[in-house]
């Protein structure tokens, strides 16, 4: 390749990096102005009570099955590796601790926010999007209706309240299930399960859970509801949309977990 083919092949790379860069600013932006609307809209009336309790029972509610169906599994399954692992140095008395600290501190309230990212926050930007193509959006500004405030900021608040319960019936039907496999069928002494948990586990292990799912529910509403307002409007730009919010969902609670565990560990 000569010299003059190389230096459009840099120019062209440094353009699209370039054009990168300032989508992605522009989308940055666009995000935080749609977060700012929510601190605005969420001390202003009318409070849609209604509907808030409405999207409390979708989220909350209709997650329950899922969510106890993976709490379940996977505190059996954790107290089955953790065992085999400890029992090589027999230390078998700290299963039930460290079964209990995982569930707490990390998998009730990651796994949790997987779970609501990928049912609820799906549903979102679905909903918000297919009202986008077919003008009910549109209706409702023409009728002096707000549309963020009536779409948006009940599902925002709603993840956010919803999402820490969901954590926390995963953390006790997930420490039920260890105890059963633990108990029942690696036949750990039924005290000595839990035992030693008071001595490794303590509130601020709880809070971190409590405090990690709330920030989730927070992240993957704003994340449903952005997509959702900014679907094309088409038939595939609502697929389009649906996708992104869980894509982006899923990573952002990856993501922010390792940040915010490395800010509550120093001040729980």
């Amino acid at each position: 390749m000569s010299l003059r083919g190389v230096q459009e092949v840099i120019e062209e790379r440094i353009s699209a990096f370039g054009r990168y860069l300032l989508s992605f600013i522009s989308e940055l932006g666009a995000m935080i102005t749609f977060i700012s609307r929510f601190f605005y809209w969420f001390w202003r009336p009318p409070f849609r009570i209604k509907h808030i309790f409405e999207q409390l029972y979708f989220i909350g509610n209709q997650s329950l099955f899922i969510i106890i169906l993976s709490a379940t599994f996977s505190g059996m399954v954790l107290a089955y590796q953790t065992y085999f692992g400890f029992k090589l140095i027999n230390v078998d008395s700290l299963v039930g601790p460290i079964v209990a600290i995982s569930l707490a501190k990390e998998l009730a309230p990651v796994l949790s926010g997987l779970i609501v990212a990928g049912r609820a926050g799906a549903a979102m930007a679905a909903q918000i999007g297919s009202m986008k193509v077919t003008e009910q959006i549109d209706a409702l500004e023409v009728m002096g209706i707000d549309s963020f405030q009536y779409l948006a900021v009940p599902r925002i608040l709603a993840a956010t309240i919803a999402l820490p319960i969901l954590s926390l019936v995963f953390l006790f039907v997930g420490s039920l299930g260890g105890q059963i496999v633990g108990t029942k069928v690696l036949l750990i002494e039924e005290t000595l399960f839990f035992s030693r948990l008071s001595d490794f586990m303590y509130l601020g292990d709880m809070y971190q859970g409590v405090i990690k799912a709330m920030a989730f529910g927070f992240i993957i509403s704003v994340i449903g509801t952005y997509f959702g307002f900014g679907v094309e409007r088409s038939a595939s730009g609502v697929g389009k949309g649906t996708n992104l919010a869980v894509v982006w969902g899923m990573i952002l609670v990856l993501v922010s977990d390792y940040f915010l565990t490395t800010v509550l560990v120093r001040i729980l």
